[in-house]
């Protein structure tokens, strides 16, 4: 028995967790898309202090990063030879995936019934999502 609570014979086929270094990677690349959006916007609209798009997305998406590393760096999803169990009491039968994509860091997995998941911030979200495939049998 594991904290996940295995059944009678389930194996653990891999853990997939956040890793810190995306996470820090792709907050980098949100806040350098902001400081270009909201200044092109501040431009737009004859703002004479375009640069304050710089400064307010940075210190926007440091504030987010910082506030929420916690609990996303936290996240473990736990790949069995018959489900994948998530955090919050996520619990899919691999029967039940219906496929896989990637989101840039994310892996997002889609149910028959159209339910989605994302696996964040994985280093190598296509490896991610291929194992879970491949735990499904391939499809």
């Amino acid at each position: 028995m594991s904290e996940i609570g295995l059944q009678e014979g389930e194996r653990v086929l891999a853990r997939f967790r956040a890793d810190r270094g995306t996470y820090i990677r792709e907050h980098v690349m949100l806040a350098a898309l902001g400081a270009v959006g909201m200044s092109a916007l501040l431009m737009a609209i004859g703002n004479p202090y375009p640069w304050t798009g710089v400064v307010g997305s940075i210190i926007a998406i440091a504030a987010r990063g910082l506030y929420a590393a916690s609990e996303q760096l936290g996240f473990v999803w736990t790949l069995t030879d018959r489900r994948l169990v998530g955090p919050s009491e996520r619990d899919i039968a691999l029967g039940e995936i219906e496929a896989v994509n990637t989101l840039f860091t994310a892996a997002q997995v889609v149910t028959r019934r159209g339910d989605k998941y994302l696996l964040k911030y994985q280093p190598d979200a296509s490896e991610t999502a291929r194992r879970i495939m491949e735990a499904c049998g391939g499809r």
